[in-house]
């Protein structure tokens, strides 16, 4: 009976509170996402906020977690982004910085690395329904890997 409960509950209030968003100044989406590089086949999961500062332009930090083979790998990344088209698919390109830090032999002191550098790509989000929606791109980063790769995710619009 509780679980029928929060599920109604939770059917009625989401759609309420969230609903479709245009490219406007002031909206903000959600990220989830998953990485994989085409160069090294490192996967990996990560998250970030999009926000539009004016219409059609959005800043996006993230934050992903890399899973290499041997080590860690994690990766900011603060990319701007340029919407050219409006509607249920949204085509966006975006360049921007991104900073990597690795350690290739956990827990031993002195092999950790860090590189900063710059990205560019191309991407686009689709609607599927009003309150999420799929994300993908395509990026190069210019830092250590050097690697190009898919990020594929859903946004949820805030």
């Amino acid at each position: 009976m509780k679980k029928a409960l929060v599920i109604l509950i939770l059917g009625v209030l989401l759609p309420l509170g969230l609903e479709a968003q245009s490219l406007e100044q002031g909206n903000t989406r959600f990220h989830t996402f998953g990485t994989y590089g085409l160069r090294w086949k490192d996967f990996g999961v990560g998250a970030g906020v999009e926000y539009f500062f004016l219409d059609n332009f959005a800043i996006m930090p993230s934050f992903t977690y890399l899973m290499p083979n041997v080590g860690n790998r994690t990766n900011f990344s603060m990319d701007l982004r340029y919407y050219v088209s409006d509607g249920p698919s949204q085509l966006f390109f975006l360049a921007g910085y991104s900073q990597n830090w690795e350690n290739l032999q956990p827990g031993d002191p002195g092999v950790r690395r860090s590189f900063k550098g710059a990205n560019v790509g191309v991407g686009a989000y689709i609607r599927i329904v009003d309150w999420v929606g799929l994300n993908t791109e395509f990026r190069v980063q210019s830092q250590n890997p050097q690697e190009a790769g898919f990020k594929v995710g859903f946004a949820f619009p805030l």
